[in-house]
């Protein structure tokens, strides 16, 4: 299997000074995705938790939503030129009854059959695929204070991070803030399918009770895979897209963006934050 970092010597220069040494850079290869042997997607990926990445991108794309769902994950031997096994393709197959649908999947387009990404109907596609729509039975209840400890606790958690400088991550927290899973990937979408994907592997979708952190902006994709999983809460340090917003406000998840230190932004269902003052109305 490919390694999560690669070394490659480098031309360094500090302050005015030059010299050759090696660097750590974080490997980058494809993985195609398989669904009982049909290929349907490709994606760019850091090598690791590759089972958990197929699992989870199936569950944004509304295949899955059960570990009993799965019959096997298995790497396809013969993926390499030589006939051995690259490590670089998975096949899902699912388990007797369950329904393979008519989809077509694309890695960053959320697509099917009949609509493409367009605006109100991609809106509509998500909230009426989810079968773990997003629950307020009691709500999720945060205090400012437990989401402005989450960046830094991912920080901490980010290893390969550390060693690269260039790496995406996505955690799972509960709603006291304890961390529960985090997994590094350089594009921020398969960090988060791979959080889904072990959440479904133990069996613990929907994840009704969680708050989930991306270390990036948040985009109308990563809003989409938080609703798939009936993830409550999605907290992003950087900004949304204003289709986003419009999906969270349409399926009911509270998205916080620019969490930095004891700042951040509420743009939708902001009943879940415990405020001490007068606080906006929840929307």
């Amino acid at each position: 299997m490919g390694r999560v970092t690669e070394r490659r010597r480098v031309l360094r220069v500090r302050d005015g000074r030059a010299d050759h040494r090696p660097d750590s850079l974080v490997a980058e290869e494809p993985l195609e995705i398989r669904l009982n042997g049909k290929a349907l997607a490709i994606t760019m990926r850091t090598p690791g938790a590759d089972f958990a990445l197929a699992a989870g991108f199936l569950v944004s794309e509304g295949v899955l939503a059960a570990a009993d769902e799965v019959r096997t994950i298995a790497y396809c031997a013969g993926a390499a030129p030589d006939d051995g096994n690259a490590y670089n393709v998975v096949d899902v197959r699912l388990a007797p009854g369950v329904p393979v649908p008519d989809i077509r999947l694309e890695r960053n387009v959320y697509t099917t059959s009949s609509c493409g990404l367009c605006g109100k109907a991609s809106l509509d596609a998500v909230r009426t695929r989810t079968r773990w729509p997003v629950a307020d039975e009691p709500p999720v209840r945060l205090a400012p204070e437990v989401l402005s400890a989450l960046p830094e606790r991912l920080r901490d958690a980010q290893r390969v991070f550390d060693r690269t400088g260039g790496l995406h991550a996505a955690a799972l927290f509960d709603e006291g803030g304890d961390l529960l899973d985090v997994q590094e990937d350089v594009g921020r979408h398969n960090a988060v399918d791979k959080v889904v994907g072990r959440a479904l592997q133990s069996g613990a979708l929907p994840l009704s009770r969680g708050v989930l952190l991306v270390s990036g902006r948040a985009s109308f994709e990563l809003v989409q895979k938080a609703v798939m999983a009936g993830v409550p809460v999605l907290a992003a340090v950087s900004a949304p897209s204003s289709l986003a917003v419009d999906l969270a406000v349409e399926t009911g998840v509270t998205l916080v963006g620019f969490l930095r230190g004891a700042s951040m932004n509420v743009y939708s269902h902001d009943h879940r934050l415990v405020l001490e003052g007068p606080g906006a109305a929840g929307r």
